[in-house]
Order: structure tokens, then sequence, then C-alpha cells
């Protein structure tokens, strides 16, 4: 302790806050110097399993007001064991107004209720310093359409009870320079409907949960790059252009991949898994990696549309999305390869990997389509997946090396077992 207790203060609390919140309050028992030296660390995170909610509680109650440092960095409120009401409503109010008023610039409250009860102060609607929010599993009502929150960039709302359909909508509409905007929706008999309306937007992704009775939702955000859409509901929405949109991750229903298809056309990198095809007259002409997902039964058709449809790729993934390991065995229909050769095929397709293959019929089809035809493939990586299905790995090798090859130089490449 000697050395490390020379340093300046300011250092000390520099390190301090690269540990755990706990961890640094527990060297106040060091000595008298370090009593109060974690009382200066702008960056705060308090969990309930870290201690019992009523200490945990009665902790935060004594020490946030006399926290010292003027300006807090961030503030972390994890509270998943609060349904004993150990910590109520009111308590997180009281806490969440301390931190604005110390200019907090990150705000961070997971907290289980059973109840409706509103704990975000109005105050925090008006917090300039505040660029980036955290909700989890709270109550969102009495927003404001005069408030303002000038500085948010990044909000993430994940499970929130909405008190209207209108308290999402103000919400949005009170971040002029949001940024990033990543949105869990569960079944919430308050919101039937919602439009995602924000010019400044880059980043959103959207989880929408297959229970939830939605009639409808609209997405216009022109300044997109990024796109994530798990869409397992069965109600209508439209997509509004996104032509800066780079990279987009669509795990979707049938009908809704029609539905947004023609607002990505523009990206460079595209995962998807859906039902079915998504229609005629669209080309992806700076799609340069494509990860398909092979989980559903017309995933063949799914990737013959999109080789069609993407002269330019370069890399192809086929997989299988790890949230839909419980899909590993589904009975795609067999490959009815493409009329004509695809241009990529002759033209850019260098990179081929699969992931997860069986060695079933309709595998081997598609992977021996490609490597027929892949006239610049350089490298094909096969991982193999003896487990699922009874296929003998010899045999697999067997089938894809024998096979015909348009490109001289690639390298065929099998990984076992995964």
């Amino acid at each position: 302790m000697g050395k490390i207790s020379e340093l300046p203060d300011e250092l000390l609390v520099r390190i301090l806050s690269f540990v755990p919140t706990k961890v640094a309050v527990s060297t106040s028992i060091l000595s008298k110097r370090w009593k109060f030296l974690w009382m200066w660390l702008p960056k705060l995170e308090y969990r309930d399993r870290d201690r019992s909610l009523l200490v945990l509680g009665d902790f935060i109650d004594k020490n946030l007001p006399l926290h010292r440092a003027p300006v807090l960095e961030s503030l972390c409120l994890e509270l998943y064991e609060s349904r004993d009401r150990r910590i109520k409503p009111e308590d997180i109010r009281l806490w969440v107004e301390i931190a604005v008023s110390r200019h907090v610039r990150e705000l961070e409250i997971s907290y289980s209720s059973d109840g409706n009860e509103n704990m975000l102060p109005s105050s925090l609607f008006t917090c300039e310093s505040l660029v980036i929010l955290k909700l989890r599993y709270v109550t969102l009502k009495g927003v404001s359409s005069m408030a303002c929150l000038s500085s948010l960039k990044t909000l993430l709302l994940e499970s929130v009870t909405y008190a209207d359909e209108e308290s999402f909508q103000v919400l949005l509409s009170i971040c002029p320079v949001l940024e990033d905007l990543d949105v869990w929706f569960c079944e919430d008999e308050n919101m039937k409907e919602f439009t995602v309306n924000v010019p400044s937007l880059q980043k959103l992704s959207l989880h929408i949960s297959h229970c939830w009775s939605l009639d409808g939702y609209e997405i216009h955000t022109p300044s997109l790059e990024y796109l994530k859409l798990e869409d397992w509901n069965e109600s209508p929405c439209l997509f509004k252009n996104m032509p800066k949109l780079k990279e987009a991750h669509v795990d979707v229903v049938s009908f809704a991949l029609k539905n947004v298809i023609g607002s990505i056309t523009s990206v460079k990198h595209l995962t998807v898994c859906s039902e079915d095809v998504y229609g005629d007259g669209f080309v992806f002409d700076q799609l340069e990696h494509l990860e398909l997902c092979v989980c559903k039964d017309d995933s063949s058709n799914l990737l013959a549309q999109l080789l069609k449809d993407s002269p330019n790729l370069r890399v192809l993934d086929i997989s299988i999305l790890d949230l839909h390991g419980d899909l590993k065995t589904n009975d795609m229909v067999c490959w009815n390869q493409p009329s004509s050769v695809p241009e990529c095929m002759f033209s850019s397709l260098e990179i081929f990997n699969w992931s997860q293959y069986f060695g079933r019929p309709q595998d081997r089809d598609i992977a021996v389509y490609i490597l027929k035809n892949g006239r610049l493939l350089k490298r094909a990586t096969i991982y193999a997946n003896t487990l699922e299905h009874d296929v003998p790995n010899l045999k697999m090798i067997k089938e894809l090396t024998l096979s015909s090859r348009a490109s001289p130089t690639c390298e065929l490449v099998f990984v076992e077992g995964l």
C-alpha cells in the first residue's frame, strides 16, 4: 500500500474508476485517506446482485446525495429484484434527480416492478448533459412534448411499459440529435401502433415480439446507416427510403421482408432470415457480403433470388443464426438452381463459407452448384456438422472434393464438428 498511497488523489480516483463500485467502496477501510476517495468517482453502478436490496437502498440513500464528483459521467441502477418493494419508485425518482443535478452523461435504469408507477422525474427529460439513456422494464409516462434531451445520442428501451401510444412518440420527438436507437417491444396492451420518425438516426435496432397484438408500424429514418430488424409479428409495416443504409440484419416473417426490401437495396452487408422470397424488380448493386440463415423451408429459393439480384457479391456466408439453434434440423426444400448462372458467380464471388453444414442432399446441391460456377472463388470453407444428421464426415468430404470447380485456384477447407 505504501507506494500506491503516495500517488495524488486524482490518479487514485482514476484507478478506482476502472473497478466495480462495490470494490471501490471497499477500499474505504484501508486508511483515513482512502475513506472518502471513492466518493469522487465519476462512474457509479449499483446492482442488486452485489448486496441485499434493503442494504443497497439504504446505502444509496445515505451516500448518493453526498457524492462529491461535480460531474457524474455515468450512473447505473440495476434493480431486478425490486418486486419486494424494498426499493420504491419514489426512491428511483430521487436518485435520478440527484444524477441530473450532477450533470449525468450516461444513465442506465433496470427496475422490475409489477406496478405502473412513474419512477422517472420530469427533470430527466430536460437534462442537457445526458448523452446515453438505457431503460429496462420501467414504465414510461408523463413525458412532455415541451421537454428536450438536447444532447442525447443513444437510447435503449428494453421491455418498457408505455402509459399510452403517445409516450413513445413524444420521447423520440424530444431527441433532436439521436443517432442510435435500440427498442425491444414486448406485449403491450397500451401500444397498438408506432412510428419511428427520427431524421438524425444512424443506427436502428428493432425487436418485435410475435405475441404482441400490433396493428402496424412505420419507419422514416433518412440518415440511417445500420438497421437490425427482428420482427416475428404478423402486422403490416412501412419502411420509407433509407439511401445511406450500408448494413442490415433482417430476421422477419415473409411479408415483412417484402415491405422492407425496397428500402435496403443500398446495403453493402446484408444478413437475412425469412420464410419466403421478396419478389422481382430489386437489385442489390452495392451488396458485397451476404449472410443467409437457412433455417426456413424456403431458404434455398431466397438464396437463388439474392444471388441473381446481387451482381457484385464478394462474400457468401450460409449458416443458422444463433437464436435459431432449435431449428437446426429444418427441412429446407431441395435446391432449384437458377435457369441462368447469376452474374456474381463469374464476376465477383471470392469467398464462400457454410456453417452448420449437414451434408443432406439439399445442402450438397447448393454447395456443388457454387463450386461449379464460382469462377473467381479463392476459398470455400465448410464447417461440417456430423452430430445433427447421420452423415459420415468422409462422405461429406468426398462429395465436395470430387465435384468440379470453376476456379482452378479455389481452396476447399473442411472444419469438423461445428
